[in-house]
């Protein structure tokens, strides 16, 4: 494969890079970086003016459910899901069946992501902080970090116990990986679907109140205090108060961070009124406020990271009644119009700093090498058309399951396409 991208915008936050650049890449490898390059003899040529070149981009908080929920999602159209949306690696949660809490089950979904996408998709394994996901009995962090595993959480459910939580922090701080909590106070969800507050009490719904979200938070920072050398994330932060506590504890320099997905800065709680089973997530759609809260987390770096918490589920699973519907939409192939859309034209962010939470600063979280975009390194490439405009068609989507809030949705950036090592997907 010889490629010649010609006349794209290069951004890469690693280097400080942004201008318009040619690159040329010879069997996976970046040959040359300039500008006005000369297309070589036998070189596919590319025109990527008014086009963006990027870091490959990484979602670290997926669920691709295999292995045991292969109904929903396998690896392999997990991994098609997440190239037609651009990234070129992602982060798998072990709410799986076995869930993903033994080396075994870590080498399986790593070669199985090799071995589907032919290296197209780069999968990495979030083992499971606790035995089975039940809170109960810690499992083998060592074996699960020797084997491959990029970070701990029981994703799906909180790790509620706090001594099970200090354990946690403890173990997983000797191998300097991050511990990842679903922050939910669970003696406060039990039963409830949507977030309370006027909308839930004008719906009937039985609610999820915000103090949830925020007591687990403020329980787990008062324990890395404690546990200073661990690393604690709060994955799909959704409330203003849980954004103040992670604000105050980035001024105290503890080790925390947190992700954002696309949802919960673009809908509010006002969506469930349809009662559309894909308005249905946990944590729950929120707010106004909350919602220009997390875009203003996103501004001043509270939230480091935009992730989707990709969650599949099948037509039939999510047509019942809106209590008795599973949480979870998918979201790999609409974040990176969604974010544009909600965080660059409204002018929270720049397109540079939306870059920067899509690769340097989640790979930074999952403590994974960075992609720099340089002569002589392997080529791992995000292409983007940020002025596209297009509608979502949840029935072009490469995803095995089409559950989402956002079909019909128009949206403003799309990507165009991923390279990685030798391996390249082009959308159509």
């Amino acid at each position: 494969m010889r490629l010649h991208l010609k006349s794209g915008r290069l951004i890469d936050p690693n280097t400080g890079k942004d201008e318009v650049m040619d690159l040329l890449i010879s069997d996976g490898i970046i040959e040359r970086i300039g500008k006005n390059l000369a297309s070589p003899r036998n070189y596919n040529v590319m025109d990527l003016k008014n086009k963006v070149v990027t870091p490959g981009f990484i979602d670290i908080h997926v669920h691709l459910r295999e292995p045991g929920f292969e109904h929903k999602e396998t690896i392999a159209t997990g991994c098609a899901s997440a190239a037609a949306g651009g990234f070129t690696s992602v982060c798998c949660m072990p709410n799986t069946n076995p869930a993903i809490d033994d080396e075994s089950v870590v080498r399986y979904v790593r070669e199985s992501g090799k071995r589907v996408t032919g290296g197209l998709v780069d999968v990495y394994p979030i083992a499971a902080a606790t035995k089975g996901r039940k809170g109960e009995e810690l499992a083998p962090i060592a074996e699960l970090a020797q084997a491959g595993a990029v970070a701990f959480s029981d994703d799906g459910a909180p790790i509620a116990s706090a001594e099970m939580m200090r354990r946690i922090l403890e173990y997983s701080s000797m191998f300097g990986l991050a511990v990842i909590q679903h922050a939910e106070e669970p003696t406060l969800t039990k039963g409830g679907a949507m977030n309370e507050g006027f909308q839930s009490t004008r719906l009937g719904m039985p609610a999820i109140p915000p103090i949830a979200e925020e007591l687990m938070v403020a329980r787990d920072i008062i324990l890395l205090r404690y546990i200073p050398k661990a690393k604690y994330h709060v994955a799909h932060i959704s409330t203003a108060q849980t954004i103040e506590l992670v604000r105050r504890g980035k001024k105290e320099k503890l080790n925390i961070t947190s992700e954002a997905a696309p949802h919960h800065f673009t809908l509010t709680d006002e969506a469930v009124e349809g009662f559309d089973t894909n308005t249905k997530m946990n944590p729950p759609l929120r707010s106004r406020d909350d919602v220009e809260a997390v875009k203003q987390g996103l501004k001043d770096g509270t939230i480091d990271a935009i992730a989707t918490d990709h969650a599949p589920h099948t037509i039939d699973e999510k047509e019942v009644e809106y209590t008795s519907a599973p949480f979870g939409i998918v979201g790999l192939e609409t974040a990176f119009g969604l974010s544009l859309t909600e965080l660059v034209e409204k002018k929270y962010i720049t397109l540079y700093q939306l870059i920067e939470k899509f690769t340097s600063s989640p790979r930074r979280i999952v403590r994974l090498p960075q992609i720099i975009i340089e002569e002589g390194a392997g080529a791992n490439l995000t292409l983007l058309d940020p002025e596209k405009q297009w509608t979502v068609d949840v029935k072009a989507f490469l995803s095995k399951s089409k559950n989402s809030p956002f079909h019909g949705r128009r949206l403003r950036g799309k990507a165009l396409g991923i390279i990685n090592g030798t391996q390249t997907f082009f959308c159509e």
